[in-house]
């Protein structure tokens, strides 16, 4: 890949000039630097931002939050009952015919 000397330079600073002018050079030239500061800075926010699936699970979170009730902690169980006694065997029946 060929690099950029002085002569590519120069040329291109001449054709810079022949379609500004050199009275609206230094208002393109800071018009660009805007550009590219905000679109530098744009860029860092994307960067930072979290990731668009992280966004929704957040917001599905929240959701719920906001349309549930909150839960109220667990009762303790009632204390365990003393066993019952098994039912008495029933009386043994005549066989009379």
């Amino acid at each position: 890949m060929p690099s950029i000397g002085a002569p590519e330079l120069i040329i291109i600073a001449l054709v810079l000039l022949a379609l500004f002018g050199y009275k609206k050079l230094p208002d393109a030239a800071r018009a660009i630097g805007r550009s590219a500061r905000i679109f530098k800075a744009e860029t860092k926010g994307l960067r930072d931002e979290p990731a668009p699936r992280d966004l929704e699970s957040k917001a599905e979170a929240e959701y719920l939050r906001q349309t549930t009730p909150p839960q109220q902690p667990a009762a303790a169980p009632p204390p365990a009952a003393a066993p019952t006694p098994p039912p008495p065997p029933a009386p043994p029946q005549s066989e009379t015919r």
